[in-house]
């Protein structure tokens, strides 16, 4: 097992819905630990790089119009194969194939609307942890037991 840490965005959705913090509490009841977070206003160019992979797609701009309808919260979350696990909770990318008992099969509504963005490997939270973290945004805490799976 590895200590990863992961990214999470919270989505306008979970937002909107009031839901963060029952969310939040499922990520951490699941042991995984805090390591930073901030409330923050995507740009369309931290759009236009957070999904390069799917800018090309005719529904591009209704993501971006969606993803910029209120804020966002952004975590970084640490544990014991943090990726994997966090995605685990989440259920899949699209809300309505997650069963119930997953945070989007819970309370996701679709493919869009699914309440949160999680880091899919450890080179993309790599490069989102810069990308919506700058240096001394992230905490590391030695005299803690790492955080469970």
């Amino acid at each position: 097992m590895a200590l990863e840490t992961s990214v999470i965005l919270f989505k306008p959705d979970a937002i909107e819905k009031n839901l963060t913090g029952k969310v939040l509490a499922r990520f951490q009841d699941a042991g995984f630990v805090i390591r930073g977070i901030k409330m923050m206003q995507l740009d369309e160019t931290v759009l236009r790089e957070h999904y390069a992979h799917i800018v090309h797609l005719p529904n591009f701009p209704q993501i971006l119009a969606f993803m910029r309808r209120t804020p966002v919260i952004v975590l970084a979350l640490e544990g014991q194969n943090a990726i994997a696990g966090i995605r685990e909770l989440l259920g899949p990318t699209n809300s309505q194939a997650a069963v119930p008992g997953t945070i989007r099969g819970d309370f996701g509504e679709n493919m869009m609307a699914n309440i949160c963005h999680a880091s899919d490997s450890t080179a993309a939270a790599a490069a989102e942890l810069r990308r919506f973290f700058k240096d001394g945004e992230v905490f590391s805490f030695h005299n803690e037991s790492p955080a469970k799976q």
